[in-house]
């Protein structure tokens, strides 16, 4: 990669290459009073560093997101379209998670849901009304799992 390229540069090679890879599907900006409610609970979380991602936003410990907020427009691939319950278009944050939360999470149904691309993410559908109060929980617990042992020991609110 270009040590010279721009962020927005950066942002649009990965873009083409996603689209490429997610079956040309079209991906819009989130609404950016979803982004705000998000950066409000993540930015809390230590050494929390908010990325452009191919799609969307991203929340990142070190190298390593723990949450991931994204519009698909339309081209949602189709398993995941009937695992989120939707067809398009759809917001979704993406995060981590472990142990029975994770099982419970990924076979509950909507507004969650389990992607294919890893086996501890959970996508949590954006519906109105969010409850922000759980979105917080579940964010903060994907830190906790992916933060240095140092980092997450600084979080107050214990995974169960």
């Amino acid at each position: 990669m270009d040590a010279h390229q721009t962020d927005a540069e950066r942002r649009d090679r990965l873009a083409r290459a996603s689209s490429l890879a997610m079956s040309m599907s079209e991906y819009a900006d989130v609404a950016p009073e979803l982004v705000a409610e998000l950066r409000s609970r993540c930015l809390l979380l230590p050494e929390t560093v908010e990325r452009p991602a191919w799609a969307g936003t991203q929340w990142r410990i070190r190298n390593r997101t723990f949450a991931h907020v994204l519009f698909v427009d339309s081209g949602w691939p189709p398993a995941y379209a009937r695992a989120a319950a939707a067809d398009g278009p759809i917001t979704v944050v993406m995060f981590r998670s472990s142990g029975a939360e994770l099982e419970v999470l990924r076979n509950t149904g909507r507004p969650f849901f389990a992607p294919v691309w890893r086996s501890d993410e959970v996508g949590m559908v954006l519906d109105e009304p969010v409850d922000w109060e759980e979105v917080a929980e579940l964010v903060t617990d994907s830190y906790r799992i992916l933060a240095p042992p140092s980092l997450a020991k600084l979080v107050d609110q214990p995974m169960e």
